[in-house]
């Protein structure tokens, strides 16, 4: 809004008798002539305007301290580059600021009441999400702390009851840091809660003495606490927004133990009960693969059979499988025999897993549709959408069993014969699941019924260091290599 302006060396000299010439301004940053000119007052120049809702209220100070103290003129104008208000003698020709930046008194503190009333509006908003946040996210994160350290509580006590005689201290270890991990983030959210009612205090407090200045100063008195102004502004904007924070969240983490999941799936698994009957979808079965009549084994074959059908529920190029049954809720557990095959997978997969095409979106493990236990050779890893963790096994496993406890969202990967837990994957999975296979060398198959034995003491079986090219095979143009 200013402008440079500097004085002329033609015209004639007003003596300082002479008030302010007659007529309009040029614009606000106008040189004005000496003289005392019209001493501003209340009802001088325009009032605040209705944006700022605010009104200053009367002048207060010595009519003495509102006049120049070398001319004792009205301080009716504003030097810019001396930042202090100065009379129109001073910013005439031939005064000390006669070649600064001026403008009028009135239009400085004008502008300085829109900025407070600016900051204003913004502080409130500012209060008023802070309040909204504690209302809303604060309220919820401590209700929803509540509610999952219940069900990790419940969680943890359904295990336990398997195996009580032997793990009592390891279950009052376990109530105890799921108890300390609520305790925590209760006293996380008070701590924020405490933290954010404060910052409300301040901005308020803030708010009401910028209020309090623009209502009860006058111009002079606005512009001598500019300084003090601008402080306050700086400290309103060093106070942040809310940000969410992990340490606002219950931590699941407090309710996993190696010792429990492992004692837990050995007892799910060697029950009677614990296995599922789990048959495969004649639909699914690739061209790849030959299905038994009573459809638990799967052969792979090294070419494709002409005699399936392209319906849209088969994988028509990897060798994959899906079984009829779907698990959406509850514990579920099933035993896959795959001592015969030195190239597989087994796990799970969603429904939306893709059937068609050679793309990654239709191979086991490299996409987001699928978890699975994978072996090539000697090689095992855990496969979910193209991360492979390998896997030490020290020997190969004769029988997988799986364990999907869709509740608590675990995936365990299982060998019955030893008791070894091999893999244990945690996620939110998908509301539908299947069981899933793939097999690259000879067979695979489910096992039928109760938990089947292999005997410890047997040699082990490593059908791919005899023929490790049964684990080729050529689809169209295509050759399929280890598949995996």
């Amino acid at each position: 809004m200013s402008a440079d302006v500097s004085g002329t060396e033609s015209g004639s000299e007003s003596g300082t008798e002479s008030g302010p010439e007659p007529g309009p301004e040029p614009g606000p940053e106008s040189r004005p002539k000496p003289g005392p000119g019209p001493e501003p007052g209340p009802e001088s120049g325009p009032e605040p305007g209705p944006r700022s809702g605010l009104r200053r209220g009367p002048r207060q100070g010595s009519e003495r301290s509102q006049l120049c103290p070398e001319h004792f003129e009205p301080l009716c104008w504003f030097c810019l580059s001396e930042r202090r208000p100065v009379c129109a003698t001073c910013a005439g020709f031939g005064g000390r600021c006669h070649r600064h930046r001026i403008r009028r008194a009135e239009e400085h503190a004008e502008e300085l009441r829109n900025k407070i009333v600016d900051q204003c509006e913004r502080l409130q908003l500012q209060s008023a999400g802070i309040s909204k946040y504690m209302a809303e996210v604060l309220q919820g994160k401590n209700q929803k702390a509540v509610v999952m350290a219940s069900a990790a509580r419940d969680l943890i006590i359904q295990r336990l009851s398997l195996v009580r005689s032997l793990c009592e201290s390891e279950e009052q270890r376990l109530l105890e840091q799921v108890h300390g991990e609520e305790e925590r983030a209760h006293q996380s959210i008070l701590t924020q809660r405490a933290h954010w009612v404060d910052a409300v205090q301040k901005l308020d407090t803030l708010r009401t003495n910028m209020v309090d200045m623009i209502t009860h100063l006058d111009d002079l008195q606005l512009i001598q606490r500019e300084q003090e102004i601008f402080e306050r502004a700086e400290e309103a904007e060093g106070i942040l927004d809310p940000q969410d924070s992990e340490k606002l969240s219950f931590n699941e983490k407090c309710a996993w133990s190696p010792l429990l999941t492992q004692l837990w799936a050995a007892s799910v698994l060697g029950s009677l009960s614990g296995v599922e009957e789990v048959l495969i979808d004649e639909r699914t079965v690739s061209p790849l693969l030959h299905l038994s009549e009573d459809r638990r084994t799967l052969t792979f074959i090294a070419k494709k059979s002409k005699v399936c059908s392209d319906e849209p529920e088969r994988f028509d190029h990897w060798p994959n499988a899906l079984a009829a049954t779907a698990f959406q809720t509850g514990l579920h557990a099933w035993i896959v025999n795959v001592k015969h095959s030195c190239a597989y997978k087994v796990g799970v997969a969603s429904d939306q897993l893709p059937r068609k095409g050679s793309g990654n979106d239709c191979r086991l493990g490299h996409n987001a549709f699928s978890w699975v236990f994978s072996r090539y050779d000697q090689e095992f890893c855990f496969s979910h959408n193209g991360y492979h963790e390998p896997l030490p096994l020290l020997r190969c496993p004769a029988q997988l069993g799986m364990l999907l406890d869709l509740q608590a969202g675990e995936l365990v990967f299982y060998e019955p014969a030893s008791g070894t837990v091999l893999h244990i994957h945690r996620a939110s999975f998908p509301q539908v699941l299947f069981p899933v296979f793939a097999v690259a060398d000879q067979l695979i198959s489910i096992v039928r019924g109760p938990l089947a034995t292999v005997r410890l003491d047997s040699p082990p079986h490593h059908p791919c260091s005899i023929r490790r090219t049964t684990c080729q095979a050529t689809v169209g143009q295509n050759t399929v290599v280890g598949v995996w």
